[in-house]
Parts: structure tokens; sequence; C-alpha cells
């Protein structure tokens, strides 16, 4: 009896040593690694933020410069994506390849995430100033949590130069940035509305019809628009280019990017590309 019961204790012993080396061999978990810990072009940092102005929790994800570390004296432009659920890990690397091909100047990226795709995320929502049976959107809030909280953090804990602040929209996010411009037109220098979608009732792109602010800004707002883009979408930014943009009562300078053979989604990227380099040659001009 006591051998049988020396011979389990030694087999547990064993399977205990066992477990522990299996365990020590075992990758450290993701929490603890990082999420983008080993995508490189993605390199930065990341915060969620409790907004009290919308009641809602966000994902911060920050991409920073090439040489970040090694420039302690150096500030840079900051490029805040609307949508950065899918838009961040899309516009960090190509704006690490602008630099590298096209002399673009490095920038922190901050991507807006809600964290999913499903009822969580609240662009159909935040991004508007009115809903579509007439009710109050949430544009106002979700301005005001960047203008109160979001751009006051990044400004206090990153080397940003907030002359050089960035606004990019795709789609229902174009739409919330062109809100921006026409609300709070010196809170950014450059706004980039992506195919823009249009607004409820008049079914124009935001800042049609209405009476501008009394202010002039050295700023650019670029609209750009797919020529492959849903017809009524496309329709709407060829109207805003041959009549709004035309405007002489304007806060900030504006420009067209037709995009030939472009979509509504997937030429996000060639939209980028372009209005960054107009954005940052007429600023260094």
């Amino acid at each position: 009896m006591r051998e049988a019961l020396r011979i389990i204790l030694v087999f547990l012993g064993a399977l205990m040593l066992s477990a522990c080396a299996h365990v020590e061999d075992k990758p450290q978990p993701i929490e603890q690694a990082g999420p983008i810990a080993f995508l490189p072009a993605l390199d930065g940092d990341y915060f969620p933020l409790d907004s009290k102005r919308t009641k809602s929790r966000y994902h911060i994800f920050i991409r920073l410069p090439h040489g970040y570390a090694e420039s302690p004296d150096t500030t840079y432009p900051v490029v805040y994506l609307l949508d950065g659920d899918s838009t961040f890990p899309m516009l960090a690397p190509q704006h690490l390849f602008l630099t590298y091909d096209e002399g673009l100047p490095e920038a922190i990226l901050v991507g807006i995430a809600y964290g999913g795709f499903g009822e969580i995320n609240r662009r159909g929502f935040d991004f508007r100033p009115i809903l579509e049976g007439g009710g109050e959107g949430g544009s106002a809030n979700f301005l005001a949590m960047l203008e109160d909280e979001l751009l006051p953090r990044i400004d206090s804990e990153y080397k940003s130069d907030p002359e050089k602040r960035v606004l990019v929209g795709q789609s229902r996010g174009g739409s919330f940035v062109l809100y921006a411009a026409v609300e709070r037109p010196a809170l950014f220098y450059g706004h980039i509305a992506s195919n823009p979608g249009r607004e409820y009732p008049d079914r124009k792109l935001y800042g049609m019809g209405r009476a501008m602010p009394q202010v002039t800004t050295d700023g650019l707002l670029v609209v750009a628009s797919g020529s492959r883009d849903r017809d009524y979408l496309r329709g709407s930014a060829l109207e805003w280019s041959a009549t709004f943009a035309k405007r002489d009562d304007l806060p900030w300078r504006v420009n067209f990017l037709d995009i030939e053979g472009g979509t509504h989604a997937a030429s996000l990227p060639e939209v980028y590309r372009r209005a960054m380099l107009e954005v940052f040659s007429s600023k260094k001009d």
C-alpha cells in the first residue's frame, strides 16, 4: 500500500513539473505583449476614453512617428481618424509610406475607435447633427468631446503641434468633418471629407445653404468624391463643388478632389494620399 502511494505521489509530482515547464514555455498573453506590439507601422500607444460629453467609451489608438523618442524637442502634426476601428490600421502604414515616397511630414496618428462594428458602434448617432426622423443627433456632443476631452489630452501627453491638426472622415465620418469645419473652423487646420454623407432634411452636404461663421483661418477643407460612388452621393458632391466651393464667404480654402474610378470606401487610401499632400504643400507655401 505504501509503495503504491509513493508511486502515485511521484507521478503527480512529475505532472506538476511538466505543467510548470509548459506554462513557462508559453508566449506572453496578448494583454501583456500589447495587441499591436509586433506591428511597427502601428507602433505607439493606446488608452480608453470615457467621455463625459457623449457618455460613451472610445478606444484611442496612437501611431507615433519614426524616431519619436530620439527627438525630444520635435513636435508633430496630429491626424485624427474617425472610424478608427478600420481607418487606423489602414492609414497609419499609408502615412509611413507617404513619408518614404512623397516626403509627407511625419505625424502622430490618432484613431478614434468604438471597439466593434455592432451595437457598440455609434457612428450613426455621433456623426449626425439631425437624425433621419428629425430628432437631435450626437454631432454637437461628439465635437465637444474632441475639443474638450481628446485634443487637450493629446496635446498634454504627446509632442503635438496644435497648429497642424487634421481631421479625416469617410462617408458618414466625412459628413462630420464638414460639420466640424463649419461649427469650429479653426479647431483643425486640415479637414478631409471622403465621399461624405448627406444631411437630413435637405439631403445636401453639411454647410450648403447655411451662413458661414464670420471668421477667417488659413485652414484647408478637402472634399473628395469617387466617380463610382453611389449616384446620389456623387451628385451631391458635384453640386457642392459647383456651388458651395465657389462662395466667397468661406472661413477656409477649399479643394475638390475628383477620384477617377474611385468607389465609396475602398479608395480612402488614395484620398488620404492626395488630400494630405494638398494640406501640407499648402501649409508649407
